[in-house]
């Protein structure tokens, strides 16, 4: 992935600067293109190289057919083998509280992109509280996906939270290619436009239903601060260290010590 910065202004930080209007830049391969903040213009090649984030090795398009193939293998073959599953948590969800099956949501993903994110619904059908604090545009403001204790999130909410079984459906976002069995999860279009430029960097792949981040989260950290466990992943990519995510996952899948 080859990406360029054109910025007007470097005042130090990461890839120069405070303040950076991004766009997407006619380059021989993909480029972010994320929100307008100022003047000058930036995307993710300065990012990147100040980073270290070794854009060649990003580009290896060995590896990069070998894990899409994989994808979709195993996507393909979880959709399938898992029909009876889907119907017993859709019969569950149902019973329960009524209303859609399913939960979407706008995330963004590789390249910046938008692209709707599938989950099974764990809420009853309220307005879901995504931000907890001061009003928006203070630097305290903070985001959440998930709160402890949620008095909105169902019985069978809880257990499909805690056996990460609500995140089952993004398998066909996997398998359309919008997410990757492996990458960094993605974000609400609201938390990415208060991004620092160099936290774009997690754009440079795809997103992910597990990630390096899911795997090593600390229990009180968001996942937009979290930033560096991506940047982690994005540096060091590799079939192994996918391989090595997935059997993490997995193993917490089984203690039962998923999302709450």
């Amino acid at each position: 992935m080859v990406l360029a910065c054109t910025s007007t202004t470097r005042t130090g930080g990461p890839c120069g600067g405070n303040r950076f209007r991004y766009t997407r830049a006619p380059l021989a391969h993909n480029i972010v293109s994320t929100a307008v903040t100022s003047a000058g213009a930036v995307s993710l090649r300065d990012v990147a190289e100040e980073l270290e984030l070794g854009v060649d090795h990003l580009a290896r398009r060995g590896y990069l057919a070998a894990k899409r193939s994989l994808d979709v293998l195993f996507a393909a073959a979880l959709l399938a083998s898992l029909c009876w599953l889907f119907v017993l948590v859709a019969v569950c969800v149902k019973l329960e509280s009524g209303g859609p099956v399913f939960f979407r949501q706008v995330r963004i993903g590789r390249d910046g992109r938008a692209f709707t994110m599938w989950k099974f619904r764990t809420m009853r059908r309220e307005r879901r509280r995504r931000d907890v604090g001061p009003p928006p545009g203070t630097h305290e403001r903070r985001h959440l996906h998930k709160t402890r204790g949620d008095p909105r999130v169902t019985c069978v909410g809880r257990v499909l939270r805690r056996a990460c079984l609500d995140e089952l459906p993004q398998l066909w976002n996997v398998l359309v290619g919008e997410m990757s069995l492996v990458g960094p999860r993605p974000e609400l279009p609201e938390i990415v436009a208060l991004y620092e430029p160099w936290q774009h960097a997690r754009h440079l792949v795809t997103p992910g239903i597990t990630g390096w981040w899911q795997v090593n989260r600390h229990p009180h950290r968001l996942m937009h601060e979290a930033t560096e466990l991506d940047l982690h992943y994005v540096r060091n990519q590799s079939l192994r260290l996918d391989l090595w995510i997935l059997i993490r996952t997995f193993g917490a899948i089984v203690r039962g010590t998923g999302a709450f």
